[in-house]
C-alpha cells in the first residue's frame, strides 16, 4: 500500500468513526476496524467495518468519483422502492461514504455455485430491472446519447486495437468503424429511452442475507435505451448461458415491459435486434474499457475475459448481413493478432464453463 493510500485509509477511518459516533452512540465499537475488500473496475476502495448494523466505508477519491452523486442517486432509487444500499453518511469534499453492508453473495458466485438455480435468480434480476426502467426520468441521468455512445466505442480503436495489440487501424478501417458505429448510435437511440444503470450484469448484483436481491454500482446511472441492462444481464462478460435461453429470457423481459406500457408496438424480431445490437455496441466497448483496465490501470485480470467477450461480438455479427463486413474484417485482420496474446483462449469454447 502507498503512503498515500495508507493516508487516505487513515483519514477515511477516523472520518467513520466520527459519523458513527453520531448515528450509534451507544453501539460503535471501541476500536473501528476497516477490512479490505476487492476493488472494482472504478477508482473506489471499499472496506467492511466492525460494526452492527453492518456497514461499509467506501473511499471515492473526489478527483475520479463523485460521492455526492452516488448518494443522491442512492436516496432516489430508494424513494423508488429499488433495492440498493442507504448512504449513511457522505463526505463530497474528501470523497468518503458510509453506506449498508449487504455481504458479498454476488449473483455471479450463486451462478457459479448452483447453475440450477439461474432460472430463478435471473427472474429476481429481471424484476429489479424492471423496477429500475419504471424510475421516472430526473435530472439525476445524464442522456446517454450519441456523443456518450460513440466515446465507448472509441475505446475499442484507441485501446484495444492500438495500445493492446499495437495494431492500429488503418484510415479505410477507421471510416469502416465510423460506420459502424453510426448504425449501433442510431439503433440504441430509436428504443424507449429508461432509467440505465449502465453495468447490470452478474457482479453487481448481491444476494442479501434475507435473500432479496440488491443492486449496486449504479452511480454511472444513465437516461437510455431500454434493451442496455438487459443484454448486459443476459450477455454478461462473465458468466455465459445457451443462447437459446438467453432468447427466451429477453422475449420474457420484452413482454413483461410490454405489459406495463414500456415498450408499444415492437415486434419480437425488431426487439431481438435492438438487443443484439446494443449487447454488440456493449461489447465493442468492453473490450477497450478491459484493455485499458490492464495497461492503464494495472488491472490485467479482466484480459481473461476477452474471449467471452469475441465471442458475443462474432456471434451476433454472423446473424445481420448488414454486419457482414465488420465480421470479416474482425475474423481476418483483428482475431489472428488477439491469439497471438497470452491471454488468449479459444473464444468458441469461452465461457462454457462458469468459474
Amino acid at each position: 500500500m502507498t503512503d498515500q493510500h495508507t493516508a487516505r485509509r487513515e483519514s477515511l477511518q477516523s472520518w467513520a468513526r466520527a459519523q458513527l459516533a453520531e448515528l450509534h452512540p451507544d453501539g460503535s465499537p471501541q476500536a473501528l476496524e476497516l477490512a479490505p475488500l476487492a476493488g472494482d473496475a472504478g477508482f473506489r476502495r471499499y472496506y467492511r467495518l466492525n460494526t452492527e448494523p453492518p456497514m461499509l466505508a467506501v473511499d471515492a477519491p473526489p478527483e475520479r468519483e463523485n460521492a455526492s452523486r452516488f448518494a443522491e442517486l442512492s436516496q432516489h432509487l430508494l424513494n423508488h422502492h429499488i433495492a440498493v444500499p442507504k448512504v449513511a453518511s457522505v463526505d463530497p469534499e474528501n470523497g468518503f461514504l458510509l453506506l449498508e453492508d449487504f455481504g458479498d453473495r454476488l449473483l455471479y458466485r450463486a451462478l457459479s455455485q448452483q447453475p440450477e438455480s439461474a432460472t430463478a435468480l435471473y427472474g429476481e434480476a429481471l424484476m429489479q430491472l424492471l423496477a429500475l426502467q419504471q424510475t421516472p426520468k430526473a435530472a439525476l441521468f445524464p442522456p446517454y446519447d450519441q456523443a456518450l455512445l460513440r466515446r465507448e466505442m472509441n475505446l475499442f480503436p484507441e485501446w484495444f486495437l492500438g495500445e493492446l495489440l499495437e495494431q492500429p487501424a488503418t484510415e479505410q478501417e477507421q471510416q469502416m468503424l465510423t460506420d459502424l458505429f453510426g448504425q449501433l448510435e442510431q439503433s440504441a437511440q430509436e428504443q424507449p429511452q429508461v432509467a440505465v444503470h449502465r453495468d447490470y450484469h452478474s457482479r453487481n448484483l448481491l444476494i442479501r442475507p434475507d435473500g432479496c436481491m440488491s443492486i449496486v454500482d449504479f452511480q454511472d446511472a444513465v437516461w437510455g435505451p431500454i434493451t442496455y441492462d438487459l443484454v448486459s444481464l443476459l450477455r454478461d462478460c462473465y458468466i455465459r448461458w445457451p443462447a437459446d435461453q438467453v432468447q427466451q429470457w429477453a422475449l420474457g423481459y420484452g413482454n413483461l415491459a410490454s405489459g406495463i406500457g414500456l415498450l408499444e408496438g415492437v415486434s419480437e424480431s425488431q426487439f431481438l435486434q435492438w438487443f443484439d445490437w446494443m449487447g454488440l455496441q456493449r461489447h465493442i466497448k468492453v473490450l477497450g474499457i478491459f484493455a485499458r483496465l490492464a495497461l492503464r490501470d494495472d488491472k490485467p485480470g479482466y484480459l481473461e475475459h476477452l474471449p467471452l467477450v469475441i465471442r458475443y461480438i462474432l456471434e451476433v455479427t454472423s446473424r445481420y448481413p448488414e454486419l457482414a463486413d465488420f465480421r470479416h474484417w474482425f475474423e481476418h485482420r483483428v482475431l489472428p493478432r488477439a491469439q497471438a496474446q497470452s491471454w488468449y483462449r479459444d473464444y468458441r469454447q469461452a465461457g462454457e464453463t462458469a468459474t
